[in-house]
């Protein structure tokens, strides 16, 4: 974990209540798959935690969605940010196989864009599952593409793609491991239908966001673990769904 000032290259709105924001500076740590950077916002005494999305040399990309007061500051917020970098334990790219599939449902998306990308670079053969409530909620569809990955959008509504939920989409398709991270329900539904395959991504509210305040404690096969320090990131075999 580090301590880093950051700058704010671009903070903008790409979705319905969806941001982008990329920041310049020292952030070589921040290239793990899975893991997120905790973020001072302004009058606010607790830090955020978001998802890594990308990294490029100095940049970092964000993708956050405005669900409280914290975020919604944040929306706003222009100059420079506050973060500790390096956090969590991310996805493990060694257990990919040939055909590994990526769920991801909302805001859940962004952090399997690095991966994807990682994967891609690696010779994996790339299924990226996105899944939204409705065509105009959808975000990074053709970022995915362009990596190369093979998309396929869900849309609960049916306005694009898909109708109906991530777990549609994946009936008909061939793969071996699989990656995922979205809201709870799909993320049970997903483990009940795979019997526990992959790794699952949970969101969780945080305090301290390096496992000292035990606010985020899971109950796992292997005993108590807490999701900002032992995950976001956990085997589906270790959890009691």
């Amino acid at each position: 974990m580090r301590e880093v000032v950051v700058k704010i290259k671009q903070n903008k709105k790409i979705a319905p209540g969806v941001y982008k924001l990329v920041l310049k500076g020292d952030v070589k740590d921040c290239n793990r798959p899975g893991t997120f950077v905790h973020i001072q916002i302004d009058g606010c005494y607790l830090r955020r935690p978001i998802s890594i999305c990308d990294v490029n040399r100095d940049e970092l990309t964000l993708l956050y969605k405005v669900l409280g007061r914290g975020t919604d500051i944040l929306s706003r917020q222009k100059g420079s940010l506050n973060i500790l970098t390096n956090l969590g334990t991310g996805y493990n790219l060694k257990k990919a196989k040939k055909h590994t599939l990526l769920i991801g449902g909302g805001i859940g998306i962004p952090p399997l864009f690095m991966l994807a990308k990682e994967l891609i670079k690696k010779g994996v053969s790339v299924t990226t599952i996105m899944a939204f409530n409705t065509k105009a909620e959808m975000f990074y569809v053709n970022e995915f593409k362009k990596l190369g990955a093979k998309v396929l959008v869900t849309t609960v509504d049916g306005s694009y793609g898909i109708k109906g939920f991530a777990m549609d989409a994946m009936k008909n398709l061939k793969y071996d491991y699989l990656y995922t991270c979205g809201p709870m329900p799909m993320l049970k539904a997903i483990y009940k239908m795979t019997e526990g395959l992959g790794e699952y991504s949970l969101e969780e509210r945080m305090g301290c966001g390096t496992g000292t305040c035990m606010g985020c404690t899971l109950e796992t096969r292997s005993g108590p673990k807490q999701v900002c320090k032992h995950g976001p990131v956990f085997p589906g075999k270790e959890l009691l769904w």
